[in-house]
């Protein structure tokens, strides 16, 4: 059997009951940390579950796809960051795995998905497809980002933007940086468009934002992990929650 758990948000402490007793039962433990988890490291896995915790590369999850070898005659526990089918990555396992007779069983957590709403204080139902911004690539800004973020605009729904993570090179895109390269794309995201941010969430130290893309550029929201809320058409209560927990000018309220 093939059992993926949801490290959760933050830490290794985000880890269900549900997930601890998986772990408790796994006649192995892997765990995959580059997608989603760079704050989480294999020490503090096996210090918190109790249970030697085996990490693995890309490489070893994608293409020798370890943890779906192993699962053919054990019991094996899969720990992933956030909650675990998000990564296009994970679902290929759980499908191959399925193919190969193998049962499956997840154990969902926390996801930034729901998170940065419920910081901002945004309805979840009214968010359009989300998107992810790299790092340009030699000096270029990726435009299919800004494409999601403008349809979403056009149809009044929030975009939730991840920000590329290079856990290799341990360089996190910010939520100020991201904002100043949609601003020097020249796309959806101008000088007075509202933009929110969200940092650490799930962390005992989370920090929600708001305020025009101008302004967004240089507010300095502390260490990662940031992402970025382009909201769309706002009810009056989630632009009373922007004004009020994330600190967005007044007249938010008044549009």
């Amino acid at each position: 059997m093939l059992v993926f758990v949801g490290l959760g948000l933050h830490d290794a402490r985000d880890v269900s009951l549900r997930g601890l007793r998986e772990v408790e039962a796994a006649d192995r433990v892997f765990a995959e940390l580059y997608t989603s988890a760079p704050f989480v490291s294999g020490e503090e896995l096996r210090e918190t579950l109790g249970r030697d915790v085996r990490v693995l590369t890309r490489e070893q999850v994608e293409e020798e796809r370890v943890p779906l070898e192993a699962a053919e005659d054990r019991r094996v526990v899969f720990l992933v960051g956030g909650e675990p089918m998000t990564a296009t990555t994970h679902v290929e396992l759980m499908v191959e795995a399925e193919r190969r007779g193998i049962p499956t069983r997840i154990v969902h957590s926390s996801s930034i998905v729901t998170a940065a709403p419920s910081l901002l204080g945004l309805m979840g139902y009214k968010f359009g497809r989300d998107t992810t911004l790299p790092f340009p690539y030699r000096g270029k800004l990726a435009r299919s980002p800004l494409d999601v973020v403008e349809e979403n605009l056009e149809r009044g729904l929030h975009t939730l933007v991840l920000l590329d993570i290079k856990r290799e090179e341990d360089r996190y895109l910010t939520a100020g940086r991201a904002v100043e390269l949609m601003l020097e794309a020249d796309g959806p995201v101008q000088p007075d468009t509202l933009v929110a941010a969200v940092a650490r969430a799930g962390s005992d130290d989370p920090r929600a934002a708001a305020g025009y893309a101008s302004e967004m550029v240089g507010r300095d929201l502390g260490p990662p992990l940031h992402c970025l809320v382009v909201p769309g058409d706002l009810h009056f209560k989630e632009a009373e929650a922007l004004v009020e927990v994330a600190g967005a000018p007044d007249e938010v309220v008044e549009e």
